[in-house]
């Protein structure tokens, strides 16, 4: 199998990072770009003298020229906090960042892959969420930088595709975790990690009855390269695991794993916040043949190891 020349953009940050990984091992050459305005230059170190990467440090919403066969879109701050810190350069990412990178892979005749979220679904009326759901979004609230910024960028990736053949794929990506992940970027995992960790009060906000599924990021990048390596298939296909736990419920398994006596405190919940979370996963299994295999127990014990290594 020939080398490809192959862009992902955020590569520095936590999906871009085990993404990397993943590519490098398979004998892939990789192009990353970030701004590392959310990316973490530690992720990447380890890569620097691998001849087969290079990182360009380059905003996406500006254009850039490279020649590539393959490119991940992964751009965009994915953590609440972190996208809401500067909501209108959030929105310029979703969409002037994919019109350049769709441009880019019409130029290179590219497979192009949006990292899409199931944020695209709002608060959702339909339960488990299936891709053919067209969401329940607040336009204007805090999260819609992200929400509608996400949905625009799928908008723009099919209408591409209309006009110009490009070769798309579109994954809702539903929660992730596992190593690589930025412990201060405000996920509910990783808070409830680190905070457990450092002997702290873990930190739930509203009663913790709303409900997450979590995908280990193994499974996801496997998600990632099957839909890559697709021919027709262009989603959009949820990429996440089916099992649904209440936050409280991931509280009360990471005090087991590392501290039963620690205690648990209870906020306000954020504006816009989903109610309820849950992937349908039958495009997935019948078109790549993928579902998820690590189990969120495993899966945990894992992160937790690599955050005690880093903290």
């Amino acid at each position: 199998m020939s080398k490809k020349r192959i862009l992902v953009t955020g590569g520095a940050g936590f999906l871009g990072t085990n993404l990397t990984a993943r590519l490098l091992t398979e004998g892939n050459h990789v192009i990353c770009i970030d701004n590392f305005l959310s990316g973490l230059r530690e992720h990447i170190e380890g890569f620097l003298d691998n001849p087969n990467y290079e990182l360009i440090e380059h905003d996406i919403i500006n254009p850039i020229d490279l020649d590539v066969d393959e490119i991940y879109n992964l751009a965009c701050a994915g953590s609440p906090p972190a996208y809401q810190a500067d909501p209108i350069h959030t929105t310029k990412t979703c969409v002037h960042g994919i019109l350049n990178m769709l441009e880019l892979a019409k130029k290179n005749n590219a497979k192009i892959m949006q990292a899409s979220t199931s944020e695209v679904y709002g608060d959702p009326e339909v339960h488990p969420q299936v891709e053919t759901y067209l969401g329940n979004v607040n336009p204007n609230g805090i999260r819609s930088c992200y929400d509608e910024g996400k949905r625009c960028a799928e908008s723009l990736m099919f209408d591409h595709q209309r006009m110009y053949g490009t070769k798309i794929k579109v994954a809702r990506i539903f929660n992730t975790y596992g190593p690589h992940m930025d412990p201060k970027d405000g996920r509910v995992v990783s808070n409830f990690i680190v905070q457990s960790l450092q002997g702290k009060a873990l930190t739930i906000y509203g009663d913790g009855s709303q409900t997450r599924s979590f995908c280990y990021v193994d499974d996801l990048i496997e998600g990632f390269i099957r839909l890559m390596a697709s021919d027709d298939f262009t989603g959009p296909v949820n990429l996440g695991n089916p099992g649904e736990f209440t936050v409280k419920e991931l509280a009360e398994k990471t005090l087991q794993m590392i501290d039963p006596d620690a205690e648990i405190t209870y906020l306000p919940l954020p504006a816009d916040d989903p109610t309820k979370r849950k992937p349908d996963i039958t495009v997935a299994r019948e078109n790549l043949g993928w579902e998820p295999t690590i189990v969120l127990d495993d899966g945990l014990k894992k992160t937790i190891e690599y955050f005690k290594s880093v903290i």
